[in-house]
């Protein structure tokens, strides 16, 4: 599949406002390797080949193991691959993702919540949003996957 349009040329103040998005939400206190697992499920969920090639990229290059990765996908049934945290983490992933399926229930909220303070939850919900943003404009535009090194987040798109 070829590119529509590479976005970054087309609107570089589109670009670098996510980039500085994504610049935040990578130095706002969460961990690494949580914000990853969140940037690969969302990714996963929306169908961004680009953005799954970057983020396990990433992942691996961070040390995350290939099993935790290959497990992604169904997280539920592998709970003990993944800390509470990054599960509650995951959980509100998916209903940030898919907000207007079910406009993130109440009970949701109740499980995830305790394992992040206030300032964290907003962080993680902004990161969420902000992955969301990437998959969108990579899918929209069709960016193809496999070009990107790991650790080059400040030239290569997110």
């Amino acid at each position: 599949m070829s590119a529509r349009l590479r976005y970054a040329i087309a609107a570089p103040g589109v670009y670098k406002a996510m980039l500085q998005l994504s610049e935040y939400t990578h130095h706002c206190g969460l961990e690494e390797p949580l914000l990853n697992l969140v940037d690969m499920r969302a990714s996963q969920i929306n169908g961004c080949a680009f953005c799954l090639d970057m983020h396990s990229k990433d992942a691996r290059a961070a040390g995350e193991s290939e099993q935790r990765l290959n497990l992604l996908p169904v997280w539920r049934e592998a709970r003990s691959f993944y800390s509470e945290r990054e599960q509650a983490a995951l959980e509100w992933t998916e209903a940030v993702t898919l907000v207007a399926e079910d406009q993130i229930p109440d009970d949701v909220y109740d499980r995830v919540h305790p394992h992040f303070t206030d300032e964290e939850l907003t962080n993680l919900t902004l990161a969420i949003a902000a992955i969301n943003s990437w998959n969108r404009l990579n899918v929209a535009f069709r960016t193809p996957a496999g070009s990107y090194k790991p650790r080059q987040r400040e030239t290569q798109l997110s």
